[in-house]
Order: structure tokens, then C-alpha cells, then sequence
């Protein structure tokens, strides 16, 4: 972590080096607000803890500066908890080895939490310092904003008292985003019948694993694996043929992140184990073919395991497999309006194999109301045909683009003043909470900026050093540039 301290802008590293020294995966972020809070008090802050969680820090303005618009600085707490398969990491305990590696920030074998950990160290550098000029300022730290954005939800009128609002959650350096994709959760409950297995059978687990994954909405249009819809594609191609009888299909992790990895326990009659091996290793060798340039180390493998006990029906699996294989995934519309962005995807993110049943948790993203209802209504076709049950929850809006954001305008003027050339103007596929934060502040004024931050919710999660330096100094000189109040 001394590593870390030492770059530029320091205030800000040193920051965030704290912050991964203590764990704070969604959901359990409290020993890090602790942490906040007691050092917020001891700097003669204001502080408040509202009934969810989030924390609301208030600093008054510096010398010169007391006529300005309120502005609030607003980051998450918690972070994707992501690791690979040989990394043993207890996110709820245990550090994020952090390291430098040139011009980036990566973390040793987990997600790094630079999302949203360099947006939150930026926001804490400026409460602390004594020498950075800005108007009346509050922070929001938001909890849980990575799982159902439970914080963002539960902020009320009145607990800010800002004009403007400055989001510190996008992720590429000279993009400021005016507005971001709505969701909804989907989680289809697939009824699981059981019965004995035949005799004469081997048992395995079969697992496709080396997958990048990442954040499912700002790489979804990348064409990466999605380890459970791949191997639902083999068993759909080879379960019948090869007398397969599943087991148990399980599967990523995390709704909002593309599924790196998968398994599926299944059996296979003895006469028919060298076509599975032959089949697994031809498929293997299909998918390095067809995943070559986004998934250079992904791999196939075959492990015996004890037979089992229970077999899903030939029915049950065959509904299974077959919902599975056709659930929609990725890209459904790329936008019109806005060049090169997604309106609207689908990730079907997590498999769990229970008693009675295998859910399949998906995430669903849209710029648009309609387009998410589209795909809700598709999932919803799927279920009833299947037989299945498809319940939808967690609905949050997107931020509609207001181009002409006063806010906007001054971020936009600022970075052609420091870096003589034109940001880009965008919309951003993922949910960042200005949505969430336009019902009790309608009139809010909002914008977001970031550093670049490449393969978030993935354990490749890296920041670049660089353009949070430069991130830092579009923060400081925009808030230096706040007008007065009218």
C-alpha cells in the first residue's frame, strides 16, 4: 500500500489505500463507514447516517467562496466482490492487494474497487484538505449500489441541500456522462423433479473456466463469453445424444457482472465417456476458435466426482436446458441517438441449482422505459412456455439527458481550458443513481465524471494512474468554477 501513497495526487491515493485495506464488498460495508465517520467527527465535520446506511458529510466553504451553489460530491461504498478460482480471498475479512504495474493500479487475483473507491478517495481528499478551494460541499456515500442500489433508493427530500451534483462512478477519462441506462432484476425460478440414476454411470463436473467476464452493462457489447450460456449451448447440442443426466448447473456470481466461470455436474453410462471427452475437448477447441480475440484463456475441463444420489427428470432437464439455452443474452439494440452506445441488453448473470428448483438471475439494462419492458415481456413469454415462474424486482429509472445541464457546460469548458481538446459527451450503459437521485431532487443538476477504469467486476479490474490525475484536477478546477447563487 505504501506504493499506492506515494503517487500523484497523494491525498487521494492515500485514500484509497485505506480504503482497501478494509473490506467492503456490498452489503458489509459498515466497518468502512465507521472508519469515515469517526475520522469526518474528528475533523470537525457534520456527519449523518441516514436510516439505510448512507453517509452525508458537510463541509463548509473556504474563504471567498460562501456565495457559491452547494455542490455534492457522491460516490458508493462498496465494491463487486470478484476473485479468481485459485485465489483464496474472504472479502468480507480480508484486504485488496493492491500493487502498481506502470501506469496502472491492479489488484492481486480480485476486483480492485476502483469502482467506486477512486471516486469515494476523491471525494474524502477534498473534505480533508485545507487548501482546495470550493463552495459550501456535502459528500454522499451511497451503500450497496453494486446489488440493488438499496442506498441511492432510500435517499430523501431534504437530506441535501445541494443545486448541483457531481458523480464520481463513470469510468473513462475525457467522457462526461449526462445520462445512464434504467434496470430491473429478473429472476426465473425453473421447477427441478428428481429421480435416481441409471445404473452403470460416471459422474463429473464439467467446467468452463478463464472467461474475462466483466461489468454487464459497459462491456457488454464486447462479445466476451458468458460462461452459463455456453455451456448451456453444450448440453442443449449433447445432453440427449450422449445420455447425459444433470446434476446440479451453477454459475456466476453476481448479477451485474458477465459470468467468468460455470459448472455443471452431470452423468454419463460408461459406453459413453470417451464420446463426452471427445465432445468436451471439440468444443473446447470451437469455442478458442470462435472466442479467440476476446477470450484468449478460457478452458474446459472434466473432473470425476461421487456419484450421486439424484438425477433431474428427462422433463425438468429438458426444460431446463432448453430455457437456458434460448434465454436471451447481450446486446438487444444498440441506441440511435447516441453513436456507439447500447440502449438495451439482457445478462442472464447467475445459475443456482436448489432442492425444488434452479433460479436464473438475469439483468436486464435499457436506456429506455420501453426497451426494458420489451425484454421483460420476452422473459416473460419464455417462463410461461417453459412452465417456469419469472418474477421482476429492483426496477430503478435511468438518467434522461438534459444537454442543456448548466453543470455540464462548466465540466465541458473546464477540460478544453486544461487539455486543449473537446471531451465526449455521453450516455453511459450501466446504472449510475443520478437516476434514483432525480425523484427526490427533480431539480437537481447533474454530471459525471471519472478516471479510466478498464474491466470493472472482473478480478482484471484496473485504474490508470494517469487519468486520475487528471480526473482530480477536472474535479478540483470545476468546483473552483461553481457560479454563485442566484
Amino acid at each position: 500500500m505504501s506504493a499506492l501513497s506515494s503517487l500523484y495526487p497523494q491525498p487521494l491515493w492515500q485514500w484509497f489505500a485505506q480504503i482497501c485495506a478494509i473490506p467492503h464488498p456490498s452489503k458489509h460495508e459498515h466497518a468502512l463507514s465507521q472508519h469515515i465517520q469517526a475520522w469526518a467527527r474528528d475533523k470537525g465535520l457534520s456527519v449523518l447516517e441516514d436510516k439505510v446506511g448512507n453517509l452525508i458529510i458537510k463541509k463548509p466553504a473556504t474563504t471567498g467562496f460562501e456565495n457559491r451553489k452547494t455542490v455534492v460530491i457522491q460516490a458508493h461504498l462498496d465494491m463487486v466482490p470478484q476473485k479468481n478460482a485459485d485465489k483464496v480471498h474472504d472479502f468480507t475479512k480480508d484486504p485488496i492487494e493492491a500493487y502498481v504495474d506502470g501506469d496502472w493500479v491492479k489488484a492481486n487475483g480480485t476486483t480492485l474497487g476502483a469502482d467506486n473507491g477512486i471516486g469515494m478517495a476523491s471525494a474524502l481528499a477534498i473534505l480533508g484538505s485545507s487548501e482546495i478551494k470550493h463552495g459550501p460541499l456535502e459528500v454522499l456515500l451511497t451503500i450497496d449500489e453494486e446489488a440493488g442500489m438499496t442506498g441511492a433508493f432510500g435517499v430523501e427530500p431534504g437530506m441535501l441541500q445541494a443545486e448541483i451534483l457531481i458523480n464520481t462512478d463513470s469510468e473513462q477519462e475525457g467522457e462526461i456522462y449526462m445520462g445512464c441506462a434504467g434496470g430491473v432484476d429478473a429472476e426465473f425460478t425453473v421447477p427441478a423433479q428428481w429421480q435416481a440414476p441409471a445404473g452403470g454411470v460416471t459422474a463429473f463436473t464439467l467446467s468452463l473456466t478463464g472467461l474475462k467476464g466483466g461489468h454487464s452493462g459497459v462491456n457488454i457489447h464486447l462479445g466476451r463469453g458468458n460462461a452459463n450460456k455456453l455451456l448451456a449451448r453444450f448440453l442443449a447440442d449433447k445432453a440427449a445424444v450422449l445420455q447425459l443426466a444433470v446434476v446440479a448447473f451453477n454459475g456466476g456470481s453476481l448479477r451485474n457482472a458477465i459470468p467468468r466461470e460455470a459448472s455443471v455436474t452431470l452423468t454419463v453410462p460408461a459406453a459413453k465417456l470417451a464420446l463426452l471427452q471427445q465432445a468436451v475437448a471439440e468444443f473446447e477447441a470451437l469455442l478458442q476458435f470462435e472466442l479467440a480475440a476476446v477470450e484468449p484463456a478460457l478452458k474446459l475441463s472434466l473432473a470425476e466426482v461421487a456419484t450421486p444420489t439424484q438425477v433431474l427428470t428427462p422433463a425438468a432437464q429438458s426444460t431446463l436446458i432448453n430455457l437456458l439455452n434460448v434465454c436471451p443474452n447481450g446486446v438487444m439494440r444498440m441506441s440511435d441517438e447516441v453513436a456507439g452506445v447500447t440502449e438495451t441488453s439482457l445478462n442472464m448473470g447467475v445459475i443456482t441449482t436448489k432442492d425444488n428448483s434452479v433460479q436464473v438471475l438475469c439483468l436486464i439494462r435499457s436506456l429506455i422505459d420501453s426497451g426494458r419492458e420489451q425484454v421483460q415481456s420476452m422473459l416473460g413469454s419464455l417462463a410461461q412456455l417453459a412452465g417456469a415462474e419469472v418474477k421482476f424486482s429492483g426496477a430503478y429509472p435511468g438518467w434522461k439527458p438534459n444537454p442543456d445541464s448548466p453543470v455540464m457546460a462548466i465540466v465541458n469548458q473546464t477540460y478544453k481550458d486544461i487539455y486543449h481538446k473537446d471531451p465526449v459527451i455521453m450516455v453511459i450503459h450501466a446504472g449510475l443513481e443520478c437516476g434514483l437521485f432525480k425523484k427526490p431532487y427533480p431539480d437537481m443538476d447533474m454530471v459525471s465524471i471519472g478516471p479510466t477504469i478498464r474491466f470493472p467486476h472482473g478480478p482484471d479490474e484496473m485504474v490508470n494512474i494517469t487519468t486520475v490525475g487528471q480526473y482530480w484536477e477536472l474535479l478540483l478546477a470545476v468546483l473552483e468554477r461553481i457560479p454563485a447563487r442566484s
